[in-house]
């Protein structure tokens, strides 16, 4: 499940750098908090929150409180998913393409979770 980030393909580069140039997905960073627990918990442990947040918030083909699942702060995931519009299935299809009337599989539960977890290296790496 664990993926090497230090290889982050193209494509997540490219989906971040669009990102970045959008007015509501550029506000959003993680704050010295957020920081802390990524380095207390580790990049292990951040992206096994991540999988369990993706598979059970976002990967069902139906989701009662879509657009409303993903709070805007308590975890640094949650702020990644603003930032990386993979937030709920509606941006998830906006940004990634990936189609909301269906249950997400493992490889795209894996794509969203890479996604994220680019995120987050960016800005401990912008911190540093």
């Amino acid at each position: 499940m664990f993926i090497d980030y230090l290889k982050v393909q193209k494509d997540i580069n490219d989906i971040l750098f669009k990102l970045s140039n959008s007015k509501f997905r550029c506000r959003f960073h993680l704050k010295d908090r957020d920081l802390l627990y990524v380095k207390d918990k580790g990049l292990d442990v951040i992206e096994e929150h991540a999988y369990n947040f993706i598979t059970k918030r976002l990967a069902p083909m139906s989701i009662l409180n879509d657009g409303k699942q993903t709070p805007y702060k308590g975890h640094p995931v949650f702020i990644a998913q603003h930032a990386t519009g993979t937030c709920c299935r509606e941006c998830l299809y906006k940004w990634h393409h990936l189609d909301k009337n269906k249950e997400l599989n493992d490889e795209e539960i894996k794509y969203i979770v890479s996604v994220i977890m680019a995120y987050i290296i960016r800005e401990l790496e912008s911190r540093e």
